[in-house]
């Protein structure tokens, strides 16, 4: 039976509605401050160990409230120290469009004797579970996918073969699936809770995708975080840059003086700043909503 609605209730329910879009738009930099400080609380957390098991667990059940389809990508990774159990969490918020923006980050931490990893990698993990938060509730055009990987570090010295295992394992599966011809863009996070944020540019990065990320930041007042000078960056974002994905890497690579508290224990949390993460997170949320437009 038809029922004629209340004025007052509909004009309730569209404040309500208003008030959820505003919500899901909105990034808290505090919010990924806390998230990245829950996972410093696990202590060193590298490959295959019980911390990161924990954290894994952690990631999980701080993403099921958001909605997200949850996916694992569980692999063995061939290590100079033997074979390590590896897992990339994936959460995707799916649109309509057949296409994918990706936003991705590392949540290991290197083998190194009382590192914490507030930085590198807390910010990137408490970054991704704070923009899991900030997209749940809006219709989606594209796909967006978030990705915690595994294995970003090396685990013994950096070389090609001993380092970002999770995107090199992720990119041949989604070169085998058919997923990279997808994907708009990934913007991959890292070290990106400095208090005295400096974000490098990449020179190994997608010109045009760099350059809409820059473009957004000045537009948004945040243009003396983001550094002019061209620097070169091997992270997570490579594999994909390699297979022809256009990819950028955001990070801050001038930790402390003369890059003092990068892998070592000097990198806790009271080096970040909340302001750090809302900065990365404004800019990266402005990008999502520009590329959705963009066919």
């Amino acid at each position: 039976m038809h029922r004629a609605q209340n004025p007052l209730m509909v004009l309730i329910a569209a404040i309500l509605v208003s008030t959820t879009a505003v919500q899901a738009a909105s990034f808290s930099g505090a919010k990924a401050y806390g998230y990245a400080r829950e996972a410093v609380a696990d202590g060193p957390r590298p490959s295959g160990s019980p911390a990161i098991h924990r954290l894994q667990e952690q990631i999980i059940a701080a993403l099921k409230p958001t909605g997200c389809q949850l996916t694992f990508d569980d692999f063995r990774a061939s290590t100079p120290a033997g074979p390590i159990p590896m897992r990339n969490i994936l959460c995707k918020f799916p649109g309509k469009s057949g296409r994918a923006i990706v936003i991705t980050g590392h949540y290991d931490t290197k083998r190194l004797p009382n590192f914490v990893g507030a930085n590198d990698a807390g910010s990137s993990t408490g970054f991704l579970l704070e923009l899991a938060n900030a997209l749940h509730g809006s219709p989606r055009l594209d796909d967006v996918t978030l990705i915690f990987f595994d294995g970003e570090e090396a685990v013994k010295e950096w070389t090609d073969t001993d380092s970002l295992y999770g995107s090199r394992h992720l990119e041949r599966a989604w070169l085998d699936s058919g997923m990279l011809a997808r994907i708009k863009a990934l913007i991959n996070v890292d070290m990106i809770g400095d208090k005295d944020l400096d974000l490098v540019k990449d020179g190994n990065s997608d010109i045009k995708l760099r350059d809409l990320v820059w473009n957004t930041a000045g537009q948004l007042g945040y243009a003396a975080h983001f550094h002019t000078d061209l620097s070169g960056i091997e992270d997570d974002h490579m594999p994909f840059i390699k297979a022809g994905v256009p990819a950028i890497d955001l990070i801050d690579f001038t930790y402390g003086p003369d890059q003092a508290f990068w892998h070592t224990g000097q990198d806790t949390m009271d080096k970040l700043s909340p302001n750090s993460f809302e900065i990365v997170g404004n800019v990266v949320m402005a990008v999502i909503r520009q590329l959705e437009e963009r066919p």
